[in-house]
């Protein structure tokens, strides 16, 4: 998480990617920033968040489809900034902390809202467990990056896609009516995952040594 894509060539940019670039190619004329656009997608995706909070079918339903457009919506606003010749380093990690933000929200939301499904008491534990280990993870990857450079926390794009992609299944897990148990692997699997990102950042540390 939190990691740049390996874009050399068109055959290593994921399509989600390649839809952005696409739209920005028709909107890059529009008098707005790139940092406008990431706060409008970290917005998408609190919004997302409080949604799943609710707990009904239809707003869960809905905060699906704006989590959806917040995961898309991470590549459109650095595809804007390239376009337009205004990336910024500022920009660069505001994207970040926008990214970690909307998944936070969309962990903590479902947690909020799945109480009165089978997962009972243990929904907001595993919805706070999966939102703080990916905003851990997160900053492990921020800061690996600063650290010891961008290549070390480069995604490898296969078939099209990236690791994070598979966040968009979000929106067919809770169509199918599968948000509980997405949300309690969520909350075991996701602090895992943190445990291998600190023991990676921790390998770099000492190499460098």
């Amino acid at each position: 998480m939190a990691s740049s894509t390996d874009n050399s060539s068109p055959k290593t940019v994921a399509y989600d990617q390649r839809l952005a670039k696409a739209v920005v190619g028709v909107i890059k004329g529009l008098p707005v920033s790139p940092n406008a656009l990431t706060a409008l997608g970290m917005m998408v995706g609190i919004a997302s968040g409080i949604l799943y909070a609710e707990g009904t079918r239809a707003s869960m339903l809905g905060g699906s489809l704006l989590f959806m457009v917040a995961v898309w919506m991470d590549h459109v606003d650095g595809e804007f900034a390239r376009a337009t010749g205004k990336t910024s380093k500022f920009g660069h990690y505001f994207d970040h902390v926008a990214a970690m933000t909307s998944y936070s929200a969309m962990f903590i939301g479902a947690g909020i809202g799945m109480q009165d499904t089978w997962l009972g008491e243990w929904s907001l534990p595993c919805g706070i467990a999966a939102g703080v280990s990916v905003a851990l993870i997160f900053s492990i990857r921020l800061w690996q990056e600063t650290v010891y450079g961008k290549e070390t926390t480069v995604q490898t794009v296969r078939g099209g896609f990236e690791i994070e992609d598979t966040l968009y299944a979000v929106g067919p897990i809770t169509w199918i009516g599968l948000m509980p148990p997405f949300v309690a692997a969520a909350g075991i699997g996701t602090p895992i995952y943190l445990l291998y990102a600190l023991w990676e950042a921790a390998g770099y540390v000492r190499r460098n040594r």
